[in-house]
């Protein structure tokens, strides 16, 4: 039974195509990277699906329960929001509150919890992300990849039925980078419905449990890691995952 049901997607930006009517399916506890160029319409699909982008078209559904994403409802619009949470490539943690809080925010304001109650969900959560020793520490006094551990905290810690991450490592040092997938990945374990986007392949191929190759705004290959990398059909695909290695390759050369 699929979770999330993405129908007839499509955006522009001027006159420039950006997603053509996509349809994608997610089963609860799948986690689907989106690959591709960059410009493809990778990000830009899911701030679409969080309505940080208006949408020309299409709708997701959510269980039965159907949102246009071109709704001017606010009421279906915050109901939607509540569907998925979004973790960004630049954490957008609010920098005058410290991690604890910037966990508890979305608990106190956006569900109303009692602050006593969302501030123990807010310790679970990041204790999770292995951040329990940051708790009073603001974000100009942690790295980046404790920021983006707390931001991956505070989106869990609201339960929501699709956790969005978008390049979540993009703003990374290299040495940063593996803290944070390794977060990730535990995050996948523990059954969460995932949608990626992210360059990091190695990652997609271990944590993944299918891939979408994006290309001029449509989804032109999906399939498992084992059939996208090992076994690919589609030319285009095929010119990309070359192009990867390549550059991988060359990242390992050493003078």
């Amino acid at each position: 039974m699929n979770l999330v049901e993405i129908r007839g997607l499509s955006k522009k930006f001027g006159n420039n195509v950006v997603l053509d009517n996509v349809d994608l399916d997610i089963k609860k506890g799948e986690v689907v990277a989106i690959i591709g160029p960059s410009g493809t319409g990778k990000s830009t699909l899911l701030r679409c699906l969080n309505l940080l982008e208006k949408p020309e078209a299409g709708s997701v559904k959510f269980n039965d329960k159907t949102f246009n994403l071109t709704t001017k409802n606010k009421k279906e619009k915050l109901e939607l929001r509540q569907h998925t949470e979004m973790v960004f490539q630049q954490f957008n943690l609010f920098k005058n509150k410290d991690a604890l809080s910037n966990v508890m925010e979305g608990l106190t304001v956006v569900k109303k919890i009692p602050k006593e109650e969302a501030r123990k969900k807010a310790l679970e959560e990041i204790e999770k992300v292995g951040m329990s020793d940051r708790l009073y520490h603001y974000p100009k006094h942690l790295s980046g990849g404790q920021q983006q551990r707390v931001a991956i905290a505070r989106a869990l810690a609201l339960e929501p039925e699709l956790l969005l991450m978008d390049e979540p490592t993009s703003a990374l040092d290299p040495e940063l980078v593996n803290e944070v997938l390794l977060t990730i990945k535990r995050v996948a374990k523990e059954g969460n419905t995932i949608l990626l986007v992210t360059h990091e392949m190695n990652f997609v191929k271990s944590v993944a449990n299918r891939i979408i190759f994006l290309e001029n705004g449509k989804i032109v290959a999906d399939g498992t890691p084992k059939e996208i990398f090992e076994n690919p059909t589609n030319e285009r695909l095929k010119t990309f995952l070359s192009n990867i290695n390549m550059l991988e390759s060359a990242d390992n050369y050493i003078i």
